[in-house]
């Protein structure tokens, strides 16, 4: 019978990481790969002297775990996992367990943990965030399938994720596709952060005028404060400080303006959609992705498309302040988004999410963490059935302080021809949701007029519908 207390199937970055983590923190463990070249270079350099089997077959991959065998899938999301899941399923017993920590589509999640539990297999979707570093010294996890099979689990996650003041960055999310579905919404987050970190670099290089150097100083001095403290910002800050070996330029210059996307964002916006909740500002960061990957097309279009050029003629140091105050009323706007999406998904699929537990768990390892996750999950400890973040009395004052800055910014970026459609989007979700009024009585007036879809009136009960005969006879 086999020794081994884990095995990780997939030797990629992430793979390799989180199987010497999980070594590391005292649990032996297997490994496969389908190509063996890759595996023997694993045993031969990271694994080198460590508490690791090689295996070289399926067959002997699962015999080298003690029962019941716990498995982490590390391939890419979609048909591999099926197919690696399809291979498995012959060669396992009952309770032996599967854990797919990949970027799964949340959907395809829930159909694996159907089919594989009715078998009696254990199967679990697992979020796994904060890269190459975080999955070796400490992720934020996200485990969603039976309750009995995290716990079945708990003793290796609470050690081999990120530990902060208040426990691991691991809960159990909660069925089926719970765990995949809070990444991809955490993932979704991710790429709004972003995008407002980039429209802020924009303002304050190609508006304000500020170097690399002091680039590097502002967002380092950004870093200290408990608003934006966070690992993106961090990053940041190192990046402007990097120079190029070839040309000794800095490296952030000599890089296209041609951002990737592996589908997260995208599925973010997606089932926004489907569930009718607005996720503004995560839809401007996917879109800024997209439009950014015409390149060409973007080039041509600027011999020829003209519109304001010129520098912000004020103080500096008041705009970079005010920059600041925009990022962070924006990032607030973003989070809001984010946890209103988690909010509906619990209902829709009955996931019971707690939500400060979410920002909680994000706290330490993931990509999004920042301390201003203490706010996000005080906010939702005080009040869980808090309707949207800006509602959370901190949070709706903070806003309210600096929203004058935050206006400015974004005229001044409107005035010099500068893109900052998350800025935008998130002032917009701002305004849209603190107004009782909005145009759309016009709205629902043209679908009556056209289509005969009626309309509530103010004078009336809510949940009674009316229709007018709109054309002059």
């Amino acid at each position: 019978m086999g020794q081994q207390k884990f095995g990780v199937i997939g030797l990629a970055v992430m793979g390799e990481n989180l199987a010497l983590n999980v070594e590391r923190n005292g649990f032996p463990i297997s490994v496969y790969n389908r190509t063996s070249s890759k595996t023997d270079d694993f045993m031969k350099n990271r694994a080198q002297g460590k508490n690791v089997h090689a295996a070289y077959s399926l067959e002997d991959f699962v015999q080298s775990l003690e029962r019941p065998r716990r498995i982490l899938v590390m391939v890419q999301a979609g048909k591999p996992v099926d197919a690696v899941i399809e291979q498995l399923k012959p060669l396992l017993d009952q309770d032996d367990m599967i854990i797919d920590g990949g970027n799964s589509l949340y959907e395809d999640t829930e159909r694996r943990t159907r089919d594989l539990e009715s078998t009696g297999l254990g199967f679990m979707g697992m979020g796994v965030s904060g890269g190459e570093e975080g999955a070796l010294w400490g992720p934020s996890m996200m485990p969603g399938g039976t309750e009995a099979s995290y716990r079945e689990l708990e003793p290796i996650l609470t050690k081999v994720a990120a530990q902060v003041d208040d426990g691991p960055c691991v809960t159990f999310i909660g069925p089926g596709g719970a765990g995949h579905y809070v990444k991809m919404v955490h993932n979704g987050i991710e790429y709004g952060d972003m995008q407002l970190i980039a429209e802020a670099y924009d303002l304050l290089k190609n508006a304000v005028g500020v170097s690399n150097e002091q680039l590097h100083e502002i967002f380092a001095e950004w870093n200290k404060t408990p608003e934006l403290e966070s690992f993106l910002i961090e990053i940041t800050a190192d990046i402007f400080r990097k120079k190029d070996p070839e040309t000794n330029n800095h490296l952030v210059d000599m890089i296209i303006d041609s951002a990737g996307q592996k589908g997260t964002g995208r599925w973010t916006v997606v089932n926004a959609l489907e569930l009718g909740v607005a996720v503004p500002t995560i839809t401007a960061a996917v879109n800024a992705r997209i439009i950014s990957g015409i390149k060409d097309e973007r080039v041509a279009a600027a011999k020829e498309l003209t519109g304001p050029t010129g520098k912000y003629e004020g103080d500096t140091q008041d705009m970079i302040n005010k920059v600041r105050d925009a990022l962070y009323c924006s990032k607030i706007c973003s989070y809001a988004q984010g946890m209103a999406l988690l909010s509906a998904a619990s209902k829709e699929f009955n996931y019971n999410l707690n939500l400060g537990e979410c920002a909680r768990i994000w706290k330490g390892g993931c990509i999004i963490r920042a301390g201003f996750l203490n706010k996000i999950k005080k906010a939702f400890d005080e009040n869980p059935g808090l309707p949207n973040l800006l509602m959370a009395p901190e949070f709706k004052q903070t806003i309210l302080d600096r929203q004058n800055a935050w206006r400015e910014v974004i005229s001044t970026a409107s005035q010099l021809g500068l893109p900052v459609p998350a800025f935008s989007a998130s002032l917009d979700y701002f305004d849209s949701y603190r107004r009782a009024s909005l145009p759309q009585n016009l709205t629902q007036a043209q679908r009556d007029y056209f289509g005969a879809h009626t309309y509530e009136r103010i004078d009336k009960p809510r949940g009674e519908f009316f229709h007018t005969e709109w054309p002059e006879k």
